[in-house]
């Protein structure tokens, strides 16, 4: 196996735990604590943009997590591996059918046309994201895992 490998997939998804983690702690919060018009357009504007990047990042991710437990088949790394590829496989599925219909509808909002429970749809999106960032982060440490045990 590469080491290459293991490094490359170690960076991908950590830097997509980072900017989830970064999401749910630090910019939603802030985009909330705005007045409503501004704090709609926010998440507007981020659900538009992170919806266009995030969905090759988690892929990326998941593919070479998988890769990576082929190419470790039979050593103490696969099965670390394995479960950071299934957690991410979980984390894609996960997004495709719990929060990617609710960032689909948040991406269109403008300030005329957000519904009244806007802040009640975000704060669903926001309590799924944290499960999805707790899955992610568990994908990371078993892909650390890995990478230190070949």
């Amino acid at each position: 196996m590469s080491p290459s490998l293991s490094v490359i997939t170690t960076v991908v998804v950590g830097l997509m735990v980072g900017v989830e983690f970064s999401v749910a702690f630090v910019i939603n919060p802030i985009t909330l604590a705005l007045p409503a018009p501004a704090s709609m357009a926010a998440r507007s504007h981020g659900a538009r943009m992170m919806g266009r990047a995030m969905p090759f990042w988690y892929f990326g991710s998941l593919i070479l997590t998988g890769v990576l437990a082929v190419t470790t088949w039979g050593t103490t790394a696969s099965a670390a591996a394995l479960a950071a590829a299934a957690l991410l496989a979980v984390s894609v599925v996960m997004s495709i059918a719990l929060l990617v219909p609710i960032n689909n509808r948040s991406a269109s909002w403008t300030d005329e046309t957000y519904p009244e429970d806007w802040r009640e749809q975000t704060q669903r999106w926001d309590n799924l994201h944290y499960i999805r960032v707790a899955i992610i982060v568990g994908a990371f440490v078993l892909v650390a895992v890995a990478a230190v045990s070949l």
